[in-house]
């Protein structure tokens, strides 16, 4: 009974000390990002390209791709302006674990097993204005798909800051129906290699 007891405080003191870790990082990110519309734009240029894909009539579809520009150009501009804003983290708060068990305050235990948060979001910065400009003969269809990609990456990173790579992975498959493993495949071949780069295969 008394090993039973034990084992349900020490359940529940380690608990409460993820939880608490979790609550920190999940502010600071927020704090940063409160500031913007980065995830209502997602989700307007993510509704807009499956209208797009939907639309049969030609020159509908294309005044949609059209309109979505603009979203597409704001997206860019507040996520570039949030970047610049986390790069001023500290370094110790920013870093994030690669571990693949989500132990609380494992990036202060392990800082050889982890990265910098500020570095990739720069990384997705760059991969999202990049897939927003397209390249020269790209469809419209293709660059929605890139963008898409770039922008659950970058989704998929803020979540492993906040909880953990396992949880963001789950949350990737939930939202929208893909793995991590297939987004990574789908950005372009700079962002894949710059992120693996810094976080790791």
């Amino acid at each position: 009974m008394d090993l039973l007891f034990l084992a349900l405080m020490i359940a529940a003191g380690a608990y409460a000390l993820k939880s608490g870790y979790e609550r920190k990082r999940i502010a600071l990110l927020g704090s940063h990002l409160g500031q913007y519309q980065i995830e209502k734009l997602m989700e307007s240029l993510v509704e807009g390209y499956m209208r797009a894909l939907r639309e049969d009539d030609p020159q509908r579809r294309e005044s949609i791709w059209n309109l979505l520009t603009s979203t597409e150009t704001q997206l860019c501009e507040q996520f570039n302006n949030f970047v610049a804003g986390f790069s001023r983290v500290e370094g110790a708060a920013a870093r994030v674990s690669r571990l693949p068990l989500p132990l609380p305050y494992a990036d202060r235990l392990f800082p050889a097993a982890t990265f910098d948060l500020r570095q990739v979001l720069l990384v997705h910065a760059e991969g999202l204005t990049r897939a927003a400009k397209g390249t020269s003969g790209q469809s419209p269809k293709a660059k929605a798909f890139t963008l898409s990609a770039e922008m659950f990456l970058m989704q998929h990173s803020c979540h492993w800051f906040c909880k953990s790579r396992a949880v963001a992975s789950a949350r990737l498959l939930v939202r929208h129906k893909t793995t991590y493993e297939q987004v990574l495949a789908s950005v372009a071949p700079e962002t894949r290699r710059a992120y693996l780069a810094l976080v790791g295969s």
